[in-house]
């Protein structure tokens, strides 16, 4: 080789030998333009955006996504629709059985609070703590990770993933579903501080602290805060208040009472620090590193705005399609643009970058006395008493079910004395407190949530009773704890009996191995609850009744809620495809442009496709994954769709029986809706 450059120099050889020696022995440059740039991936996910409620007035960013990129038109949320469990199969791919998220509010098995040896001096392990923690919250997620190996889900996010493997990663927006994306980072450190290394975690929580000054937050890298400096951004998160009151109109967080309605306001303050921060910090930071990247945006709006709208108080229209609402779907429109003005600023990144859009689930209007489209309103026991109010609670008038209705009512059909799962004891011999059910005034469960036993419950996990109601919203989990199969099969005979249930999903092990014992059950693993976890399986999944005032009108929908919202508010988690139908679409080097994938796709077939763009092999350990969306993909081939499919439960003793439509595509089954019914079909 040094013969052949000496021979170039003194102009013995042809031009091209020449060109050949200065190509081999050249350094960098012209070997490094031959290794393929790594593609950058945003994921934007729209809190509770229904794929009915983009439009091209409302959400112009969202539509203009979905008309030039991919429109998944045939979308799918995982069941429970709640969003910390679509948020775990947004992060690692996977099905709620495989991570155990079951929904927002579980029962972990364990009295959940932080480990002993981070406890404060003089503070004892059980002084606080949760039978049934609420995990949108970072101190909660902490818990959970310290109780269960560092990860509780148990499976590999992609973007902790994409980290380990030279990616500049962050999310940011909502509290809870934000830092389950970089779940495995999360913990806390040996000083008992909220930890999670050089994991880039922006939500509600950061840069608040508590009452006792302690961190509530997750810390951020030193560059980070630097960036916000030099952005005149504070590194503290502003609170839903808008600058408001907490119990004024003005305040995103305000969510009123049954006297009083709730906010008239978007989440426009928070959501714009989110954005500047995402803008004006990571990104630029991102570049300036010469870093490939993966950002994920989580926007709180229309959900949260949905959830506490004042538009509707004690009326059921119009519900979440009123003007509050539509300033929460323009306002995650603003962020988004935002997003895509930012990378239209910089066209050597856009032309590099894959978005995707998505929702973790859709939405209805909540009812809390009516349970079909014709008005007829519910006559359980639970609706016709007379309750005690908590604290910033007013009485609702009779007829209406209260906040826990699922445990009061499975206490009167089942003889079983009802705890509140929130609220210790103050005294022996229950550990916590026992609520009064019938007379001339009963208890509900504060948080809806409660204990049901025979006895005392004397073991703060819980352990031993009867069951455990974790009150979620359109949906329910019911807990078994002594595993006693005659409880659960009493149980769900009890629930068949109920007339605001919309479906009924019981445990295998319980209920026989052709579920004969518990005639109006389909079993958890025909919906996917069924998996590799190694959280507590719910006995039961209970969904409740969804209606709809005018026939196929998913935007109309009515859902019977457990919940301390207001008749007329906005809630999810059931099983009416208003709910399951999320938003999703995608734009960018890596997807056909102006294609309707009219295939099943879902949220769990997020990480797939991704980490397929990314050449990104993510570790598996349960094997109830989502496909790569490669339809949706440049060169991919349309694919035949299969139809849908239903299943069948054996009659309940009242002759309804619980129905599941669903669909199929390369093995992963995507869930569409679910009801009991006589009929073989839901409405």
């Amino acid at each position: 080789m040094l013969s052949l450059m000496s021979d170039c120099n003194a102009g013995f050889r042809a031009a091209a030998s020449c060109l050949l020696a200065s190509l081999l022995l050249s350094p960098g440059p012209s070997l490094k333009a031959q290794t393929p740039e790594r593609r950058n991936v945003i994921i934007f996910v729209a809190d509770g955006l229904r794929r009915g409620s983009v439009n091209a007035e409302d959400t112009p960013t969202f539509w203009a996504v979905r008309t030039r990129g991919v429109d998944f038109r045939n979308s799918h949320s995982v069941f429970p629709t709640f969003t910390t469990a679509n948020a775990s199969a947004i992060a690692t791919g996977h099905g709620l059985g495989d991570t155990g998220d079951y929904s927002n509010v579980i029962w972990p098995g364990v009295w959940l609070t932080r480990p002993e040896s981070l406890n404060r001096p003089g503070v004892p392990a059980t002084a606080g703590g949760y039978v049934t923690p609420f995990l949108e919250n970072d101190e909660v997620l902490a818990n959970m990770n310290a109780a269960f190996d560092g990860n509780y889900l148990g499976e590999a996010t992609l973007l902790s993933v994409a980290q380990a493997k030279g990616f500049a990663v962050a999310s940011v927006g909502k509290l809870g579903p934000t830092a389950i994306q970089q779940n495995s980072a999360t913990g806390w450190d040996p000083s008992g501080e909220l930890a999670a290394g050089s994991a880039v975690i922006v939500d509600d929580s950061t840069g608040q602290v508590n009452a006792s000054g302690e961190p509530l937050g997750f810390p951020l890298p030193q560059a980070v805060l630097d960036g916000m400096e030099a952005q005149h951004l504070r590194p503290v998160a502003p609170l839903r208040t808008n600058g408001y009151g907490d119990a004024d109109q003005g305040s995103n967080g305000f969510f009123g009472d049954a006297k009083s309605p709730g906010t008239l306001a978007a989440n426009l303050t928070q959501q714009q620090w989110f954005a500047d921060v995402a803008t004006r910090v990571l990104l630029p930071q991102f570049v300036a590193d010469k870093k490939s990247f993966v950002l994920l945006f989580w926007s709180r709006d229309p959900d949260g705005t949905q959830h506490n709208q004042g538009d509707s108080l004690q009326q059921v229209r119009p519900g979440i399609n009123g003007p509050t609402s539509k300033l929460a779907l323009r306002n995650a429109d603003h962020d988004l643009k935002q997003l895509m003005d930012w990378l239209d600023a910089h066209p050597a990144v856009k032309a590099n970058t894959d978005v995707i859009l998505t929702s973790d689930h859709g939405f209805a209007t909540v009812s809390r006395r009516e349970i079909a489209a014709d008005g007829s309103v519910t006559g359980e026991p639970s609706a016709l008493l007379d309750y005690n109010t908590w604290p910033r609670e007013k009485a609702q008038t009779r007829g209406t079910l209260p906040t826990g209705f699922l445990a009061i009512d499975l206490g009167i059909r089942e003889h079983l004395r009802v705890f509140d799962a929130g609220h210790r004891s103050d005294s022996a011999p229950s550990v916590f407190r026992e609520l009064a059910v019938g007379g001339e005034r009963s208890d509900h469960p504060e948080m809806g949530s409660a204990l049901l036993s025979t006895g005392p419950v004397q073991r703060l996990d819980g352990t031993d009773a009867q069951l455990i109601v974790a009150a979620n919203g359109g949906s329910d989990l019911i807990y078994a704890p002594t595993r006693d199969a005659g409880v659960v099969r009493r149980t769900v005979a009890a629930l068949a009996g109920l007339d605001y249930v919309g479906g009924i999903f019981a445990d295998e092990s319980y209920c026989g191995e052709t579920m004969a014992d518990c005639p109006g059950a389909l079993p958890l693993k025909a919906i996917g609850l069924n998996g590799s976890s190694k959280l507590p399986r719910p006995a039961i999944a209970v969904a409740f009744k969804v209606s709809y005032p005018k026939p196929g009108d998913l935007q109309n929908a009515l859902q019977i809620s457990d919940t301390t919202l207001q008749e007329g508010q906005g809630m999810h988690g059931g099983f009416g495809r208003e709910q399951t139908w999320n938003n999703m679409a995608a734009i960018g080097p890596d997807f056909k442009k102006g294609f309707v994938d009219e295939a099943p796709v879902g949220n769990v077939d997020i990480v797939p496709t991704l980490a397929k763009i990314l050449k990104i092999d993510l570790p598996s350990v349960g094997s109830l994954k989502g496909r790569v969306a490669s339809e949706a993909l440049k060169g991919g081939t349309t694919v035949k769709l299969a139809g849908g499919q239903v299943l069948t439960s054996a009659p309940a003793n009242g002759g309804l029986s619980t129905v599941l439509e669903f669909q199929e595509m390369d093995g992963v089954r995507y869930y569409d809706r679910a009801c009991f019914v006589k009929e073989k079909r839901c409405e």
